[in-house]
């Protein structure tokens, strides 16, 4: 497989259906910012936490499907897609991880230590990739199964960010106003 082929050098690019969209389009918007949620996710694996890691290595592959998903203006029933079941995998490791922690009283800051700052920077970039997602679908056909994965997914890296930061016995800080 060839690296470069110069088709993108117009500006367009191909979809997965081999239509050709403008770079700036919503839909590239979406599954481009997708894509760097996932290098960025990748910059935090390992944590050091075997279980969080392998989290973060599914997250890494569901995020993959989402930009197939978005790339996709008309999939087939066999193309890959996020369901509801993706959607309740994180729900339910939401879960699993919210017993550990002690309740939230307020808001927090997005800092503590490396790999947990490095999820909450991940969660902020999860958030802009949500709403990517969402002016898609308000110009186009989008999932909404994977826009919805994209914002219980911002909770799931927020609550790994606290797991990490509390086993690693970073305090979590308030903001004051």
């Amino acid at each position: 497989m060839k690296i470069y082929t110069g088709r993108g050098d117009d500006g367009m690019t191909d979809l997965r259906d081999m239509s050709r969209v403008s770079k700036t389009s919503p839909r590239i918007e979406a599954y481009g910012t997708v894509d760097e949620l996932n290098a960025l996710v990748g910059t935090v694996r390992p944590t050091g936490h075997d279980d969080i890691d392998e989290k973060l290595a599914g997250v890494q592959n569901h995020l993959h499907v989402v930009q197939a998903d978005f790339a996709n203006p008309d999939p087939d029933e066999d193309d890959p897609i996020i369901t509801a079941e993706h959607v309740d995998q994180v729900e339910s490791w939401i879960d699993a991880y919210d017993d550990e922690l002690e309740p939230l009283q307020s808001f927090i800051l997005p800092t503590g230590s490396e790999k947990g700052s490095r999820l909450h920077h991940a969660r902020t970039v999860c958030r802009r990739a949500e709403r990517r997602a969402v002016a898609l679908a308000a110009d186009a056909q989008a999932n909404e199964d994977a826009i919805q994965y994209l914002n219980r997914l911002s909770d799931g890296l927020f609550v790994w960010a606290r797991v990490v930061n509390a086993r690693e016995g970073v305090p979590e800080e308030s903001p004051s106003y």
